[in-house]
């Protein structure tokens, strides 16, 4: 996997401008803030957050990959105000699910998702390499 900056441009923080990989892609459908079992156990936008990076890690892991085989993220937020508000917050929470990985994302806020109770959405893409199967 190689991280791509180029040249002369602004380092990107958080993320990375696009990602080159070679191997099994491995993507995620839309993935929510509910547990399980499809139910969510709170309406607190970081709680819906982390529960959805821990369904990320849950699908990755059923593929044999993890937090660092991920290329790109793309987000879908229902209030842009509170995903800046509280981006402190939305970091740890995001180091405590993928460590210190940034891979290429988007966030694009939406006026609702499917499901009322959802604040956030992401879909993933993993690429594992061909050598660690």
């Amino acid at each position: 996997m190689k991280f791509l900056q180029p040249e002369g441009w602004k380092p990107a923080k958080g993320y990375a401008n696009g990602v080159k990989a070679t191997g099994h892609l491995v993507m995620t459908g839309g993935l929510t803030g509910w547990n399980k079992d499809q139910v969510f156990e709170t309406d607190d936008f970081i709680g819906q957050c982390e529960q959805t990076f821990a369904n990320i890690v849950a699908v990755l892991k059923e593929a044999g990959a993890g937090p660092e085989h991920l290329v790109r993220l793309t987000w879908y937020v229902t209030d842009k105000t509170e995903y800046l508000a509280r981006q402190r917050e939305l970091g740890q929470a995001y180091r405590n699910a993928f460590g210190r990985h940034f891979p290429a994302m988007a966030v694009v806020q939406v006026t609702a998702l499917v499901e009322d109770r959802a604040k956030v959405e992401i879909e993933a893409t993993a690429v594992i390499p061909f050598d660690e199967d």
